[in-house]
């Protein structure tokens, strides 16, 4: 299938005709991987999916050919966005027709990545304090692109809240969708979500580019409570879509509009479990360690007599044969 250049207007279009905003899949490093957003979109499809981030330098370097393998997808996910992080324009350039020759439907920079590492290297968050090379980058990306769209997440302010002056040198350079974490650099996730703040970024957004796709991120629990919060935070403009990272652990049918997981019998979670293991292993099993997976187990198993103890047992085992029979063994027990 080939890629859906238009699908951010496409979005825009529908959007305005409902009351209800969109949903996509937040990117988390060493979580939506491929077998990750697999699982969504069989059991829950959001509307837009993004991967976990990948560098734009590493992408230019020798090791491009590993690093490629967290650009897999699947046809099921589209549209489907391209993360990279970085802060050199050349390699940005490299990374986006790499992405671009994937078959991508657009590719989206992180400007909000919070994580030390990152910020040493200039790139994620660090580039709210660049603002120069930040919009350097952009111009590079969308030179690139061509047609294929850029967008942006980021977050309101490095050390304080500070989304004007940051947000009107990011939109200066027209991305195509704008997806803010409503928090600071320096907050991390430390604090609750600024969803107090959301009507009137909206506004200031809108009143710099009022075409922009625009996102809300942080906090979101259900597909209701996004719902709730973003109308709820509304001044006068809207936010086309919301986005969700950590409320969808464990729980693949996060998007789905009909059916609950956790209104599942505990057989059939166990076996979405496994689906979700043995599909980490088949297409990942060979480069990225097993206890990856042990953070998702910590989501999929809760809210049931036992799980917390069965939790410890998930925790210890290193293979899946072993979790299959830890999960067979405890239904066999509580039947």
């Amino acid at each position: 299938m080939n890629p859906d250049y238009n699908f951010w207007k496409k979005i825009k279009a529908e959007r305005e005709k409902s009351d209800f905003p969109f949903f996509a899949l937040a990117p988390m490093a060493d979580v939506t991987d491929v077998a990750f957003r697999t699982m969504f979109a069989k059991y829950g499809k959001p509307d837009v999916t993004w991967t976990e981030f990948v560098s734009a330098d590493g992408l230019s370097s020798p090791g491009r050919e590993v690093l490629k393998r967290d650009l897999e997808f699947t046809e099921a996910e589209r549209p489907v966005v391209a993360q990279i992080f970085g802060n050199n324009p050349d390699n940005i350039r490299n990374a986006v027709r790499l992405c671009k020759e994937l078959g991508f439907d657009g590719v989206d920079i992180n400007m909000g990545c919070p994580v030390d590492a990152i910020g040493r290297q200039g790139a994620g968050a660090a580039l709210i304090k660049n603002p120069v090379v930040a919009r350097a980058v952009i111009r590079a990306a969308k030179e690139e692109a061509g047609e294929m769209p850029i967008s942006v997440k980021t977050r309101i302010g490095y050390n304080k809240i500070e989304y004007k002056e940051w947000l009107t040198e990011v939109l200066a350079e027209k991305p195509a969708a704008l997806s803010i974490h409503l928090r600071t650099r320096k907050e991390m996730s430390a604090v609750p979500a600024h969803w107090e703040l959301a009507g009137e970024i909206a506004d200031f957004v809108r009143s710099l580019d009022a075409e922009i796709v625009l996102l809300a991120n942080g906090d979101v629990s259900s597909r209701e409570d996004g719902i709730k919060k973003e109308k709820e935070s509304r001044k006068g403009s809207f936010y086309d879509g919301i986005m969700v990272g950590r409320g969808v652990f464990g729980n693949p049918y996060f998007f789905n509009k009909e059916i609950s997981f956790q209104s599942l019998p505990l057989s059939q979670r166990f076996d979405i479990l496994l689906e979700h293991t043995r599909l980490f292993e088949e297409k990942l099993g060979d480069i990225k360690n097993f206890s990856i997976m042990k953070k998702h187990y910590k989501a999929y198993v809760s809210g049931f007599d036992g799980a917390k103890e069965l939790r410890i047992l998930l925790m210890e085992e290193k293979t899946i044969e072993g979790i299959e029979k830890l999960l067979k063994d405890f239904l066999k027990n509580t039947a």
